[in-house]
């Protein structure tokens, strides 16, 4: 698998094409499942290093960041050619749309939600890909578990605000998109140039509000250093790690195993933030990991595009 990222290479300078084969060994040499789990610890680890740039530069300014630099990355790194097909190019704009919006949504909902709450919410998208358009009565109890998950969040909310929730809620109709529009990058684009396109359409949708809601505190030296690790940790290794992973392995799988997210989102709220859960907050989340997993693992072929 690894070859491909040098086969399909664009010609180029002997350090970049040592880079690119260099990284398509590093991503290729790893199973898949261990790409997937790594992915969701860099992404959550990230998206609470995030929360602290919410002080300086707001929600919408950490996103531009995080988005910015990620999209630099990639680029670097893969130098992508505009020479795709038409229908290429429409999931390229397609995916780095929605790739904005569910990172703008995110972290709008991170201001004021706990982490491990927002995932929780925002994880019914993807549960909604997985049982979307089946009649088994099967699928329906997943329906309900989750539905059941989502009722004791809304009990137990306590201060949270409605608005935030709203916002997750609005992520995880942008994550489902995600992830049907991710597949079809994997299918339409051989490397890294799709997602490193798709990042930087998604920079230039998020980077005006960003720059207008927080003007030049997004330019402090300690601001932009840790937007970088922001980029690093929540951008260019999950997505890169996720595209990768659904190249190989089916969507439900690829489903079943990021039904882990919500815990962990709540494992690194606790350790990192000290966002406490309560116990009704907790059983909340481990229900919808218990009805995502079972929605993903249960999933007909066909049923997430595969």
């Amino acid at each position: 698998m690894a070859t491909m990222y040098v086969d399909r290479a664009q010609p180029g300078p002997l350090p970049r094409a040592g880079l690119i084969a260099l990284a398509g060994r590093t991503i290729g040499a790893v199973p898949p499942p261990a790409q997937v789990l790594t992915g969701i610890i860099s992404v959550q680890v990230g998206a609470a290093l995030a929360k602290q740039l919410f002080g300086t530069v707001g929600s919408a300014g950490t996103v531009a960041l995080r988005l910015f630099f990620a999209a630099a990355v990639l680029l670097l790194v893969w130098r992508p050619s505009p020479r795709m097909s038409r229908r290429a190019w429409l999931v390229v704009c397609g995916y780095g749309v929605v790739l904005g919006a569910m990172n703008l949504f995110f972290y709008l909902a991170l201001a004021t939600v706990p982490l491990g709450i927002v995932v929780t919410i925002e994880f019914l998208g993807p549960l909604a890909v997985a049982i979307a358009g089946s009649r088994r009565w099967l699928d329906g109890l997943w329906a309900l578990l989750a539905a059941g998950g989502v009722v004791l969040l809304a009990e137990g909310r306590g201060e949270i605000h409605l608005a935030g929730l709203l916002f997750a809620l609005a992520a995880g109709v942008c994550w489902g998109s995600y992830i049907l529009l991710g597949a079809a990058l994997g299918r339409h684009t051989a490397d890294g140039g799709g997602l490193a396109i798709g990042m930087t359409l998604a920079t230039v949708v998020v980077a005006p509000i960003g720059i207008a809601d927080s003007g030049t505190a997004l330019l402090e030296p300690w601001v932009l250093l840790v937007g970088l690790g922001v980029a690093l940790l929540s951008s260019v290794i999950p997505y890169s790690l996720e595209l990768e992973a659904l190249r190989r392995i089916p969507p439900k799988v690829f489903g079943v195993l990021m039904s882990l997210e919500p815990a962990v989102a709540a494992l690194v709220g606790l350790v990192v933030l000290d966002e406490i859960l309560g116990t009704v907050q907790w059983l909340a989340v481990l229900l919808v990991v218990a009805a995502s997993a079972g929605a993903s693992r249960t999933a007909r072929t066909g049923d997430l595009g595969t």
